[in-house]
Order: C-alpha cells, then structure tokens, then sequence
C-alpha cells in the first residue's frame, strides 16, 4: 500500500452529530457564525443532590494498607493513621494498577524482535478490518467495566453517594492510576500508564483534565490492540514504549494525538471552555512543514479517533452525568464562557475505509522511523 496525508481527503465525511451539537449551542449566536462549526445551548440545569445510600458502616479500614478493622478500632498501628468507616473512603487514596490484556501468539520481548523485517512487512500488509477494529475496542470497554465493578465493590463503595469529581476519578482509575502534583504550570499529563493531575485545580478543571489525559492513554491502548492482532501478539512493555514513540516522534502524530484528547474533553464538557493551547503549540511549531489542507485532514483523523473514544467512555458516563459535569463547571466558573476556540472544531470524520487508511499511515511510518531509532525509544 502505498499512501500519503492528502489521499486521505476523498474519505473526509461530516461529523453529522458534533456539527448539530455546536449549532444547537450558537443558535442564538449569530455573531460567530464565520466560525465553522457555529452554535451552543446554554440551557444549563442544576441536578438536585443524591442522598447517600450506605447503611451504617461496620467495619473500619485503613487508608494506606487498606486492612479491615473491628468499627471499634481507632487507628492502625503499624500505618500509624486514624482508621476510616466505609462511608469515608477517599478516592484520591484508591490505588489502581491495571494493565489491559491483548493476547497472541507471539511475544516480542525486545525492541529487535518486535520490530523485525517479518513484523515491519505485516504492519505494512496491514490484514485488519473495520470488523477488527471494533472487536479492540469492545475488548479495551469490558475490562474497563470489571475494573471499574472490582473498585466499587472491593472498597465498598456508594457510588450514586459520591460526588461527580469522585465519580470521574473512579472511572478514570478503571483505566490507569492517578497520581497527584503540586508543581509546574501543566494542568496535568499522562505518563506510563499514570495520570498526574494537579489538584489544586477547581473540580471541573480536574475532571476536565482527567478526560483530557485518560484520552491520551485510550488512543495509545487502541493503537496497542491493532498492533497485537496484526502481529498476533501480547501487549507488554516494549510496545507499549513504542506506541508512545509512534504517538510522538513526529508533528503529525501528535496533533493527532492532542487534538483527539481536546476534542474527548469538549464533548464531555462544556463548549465555551475550552483551551485549545497544547494544540495550538504543536501547530505552531510546524513553521509550514504541513499545509492547511494536510493540517485539516490531520484533525479529521483526531475527529474520528474521539468519536470512538468517546463511545469507549460513554459507556461510563451516561447522560445523567455529562449533566452533572456541565453543573459543576456553571458552579465553579470564574470568567463567562469564550466561544473563540470553537474556531479550532473541525466537523469532518473520515469514513471506515479511510479511517483504516490513516491507521496503516500512522503505524507504517511509525514502524519505519523506530527501526532507525531504537536509541530514541524510552524504556
């Protein structure tokens, strides 16, 4: 196969619900209307407050070894901590280690076997379908699900109890540990397979960055399950690293890469505020290595994995809680919504043949360039 960035433009389609979803919020904008993508509802609602379901706690637990103590105990001894009931779990103190299983024949357990010339000849065949693609993604969802009901239930959780912050955090944990910063400017970043997000941040700038950067582990993990079924084999470290080289080594990868996460994070939140800012400094660092066009067609892709991420988290979060999250930030907001960034959307979607061309385009030249590479490749 043999393709370029702009062959992808013939398979370039309307994003039919994000293009309806931004007019239905501008439709009384009529001022922004030179944007390309133009509207908004502002009809925000206030939910009511949920009571707490627990029962009278009857255990205690400790908060670092997680040891389960009589309700009439104190304090843990050996952690030296006071002891906490059920009903006061902190989610924050919830550690979570998963790793999602691809499994295959084969195990490349070093950066030359996995990318052999036999390899490098299958990526570029590229024997992976539409059909394929869904089955990844239905794999990444189920044990997202047993991770998240195996939280719940071995830390005795409320969940309708908690608030929407909690609720986001939890459901981030079934995918990757979250860790915290008090440092540096960032809002927070994805890094092996942790979230580090700074929590000085107000409630709804925290979930927004936990979508945000969970949208970063997502794209990785499906580029990971593509890679193990071309190859027919288990994820693990070593490509694990590579992905995350493949995601970054280049200009085009990773406007992909952040434009995807920023457009997760806009659909789980509120258009207005949005901070297209890591973005734009990808672009701007270009310096005209893209054209407008290869730029445009970049997004689409973005577009088209956020579409499918998206399906991933809505499994997670329904209705009722992107109903919650837009409460929370009319709660916390300090400044009135900026509609500018809208400027950035870009409202096309690349059909499923397309999309599995831009796919082979991002792998096969991922693969060629980390043949060279391997010094680059952090481990």
């Amino acid at each position: 196969m043999v393709l370029g960035l702009n062959d992808l433009i013939g398979y370039s389609e309307d994003d039919e619900v994000k293009i309806q979803l931004i007019k239905d919020v501008f439709r009384n904008f009529p001022q922004i209307e030179m944007l390309k993508c133009n509207g908004l509802d502002p009809d925000f609602y206030i939910s009511e407050a949920k009571p707490s379901l627990l029962s009278e706690p009857q255990v205690k637990y400790c908060p670092r070894c997680n040891r389960v103590y009589s309700v009439s105990e104190n304090v843990c001894l050996d952690c030296l901590v006071r002891l906490r009931t059920s009903d006061e779990i902190d989610i924050m103190d919830i550690e979570s280690d998963f790793h999602f299983v691809f499994k295959g024949k084969n195990t490349f357990d070093n950066f030359d076997c996995l990318l052999s010339s036999e390899n490098m000849l299958k990526i570029n065949e590229f024997n992976f379908t539409i059909n394929d693609f869904s089955e990844v993604l239905h794999d990444i969802k189920s044990q997202a699900f047993k991770n998240f009901d195996w939280l719940v239930k071995s830390n005795e959780i409320d969940f309708d109890g908690l608030d929407i912050l909690d609720k986001i955090l939890i459901f981030t944990k079934s995918f990757v540990n979250v860790e915290y910063k008090s440092s540096g400017g960032q809002l927070g970043y994805f890094e092996k397979n942790t979230i580090f997000v700074d929590d000085r941040q107000t409630m709804s700038l925290q979930i927004t960055t936990l979508i945000h950067e969970l949208s970063h582990f997502l794209i990785q993990e499906i580029l990971i399950g593509i890679i193990c079924r071309i190859l027919d084999c288990s994820a693990n470290s070593f490509l694990e690293f590579l992905t995350a080289f493949i995601l970054s080594y280049s200009s085009f990868t990773q406007l992909i890469d952040e434009y995807s996460a920023h457009n997760v994070e806009g659909r789980f939140t509120i258009f207005g505020f949005q901070d297209y800012s890591s973005y734009k400094q990808i672009e701007k660092s270009l310096d005209g290595q893209m054209t407008f066009d290869e730029i445009e067609i970049t997004k689409s892709i973005g577009n088209t994995f956020a579409i499918h991420i998206k399906d991933i988290l809505e499994s997670l979060i329904d209705n009722d809680l992107r109903k919650d999250i837009k409460d929370q930030f009319m709660e916390d907001r300090l400044d009135e919504p900026n509609y500018s960034a809208l400027a950035m959307e870009n409202c096309q979607r690349l059909n499923d043949e397309g999309f599995m061309k831009a796919i082979w385009l991002i792998l096969n030249d991922g693969f060629e360039f980390a043949v060279s590479n391997t010094d680059k490749i952090l481990f």
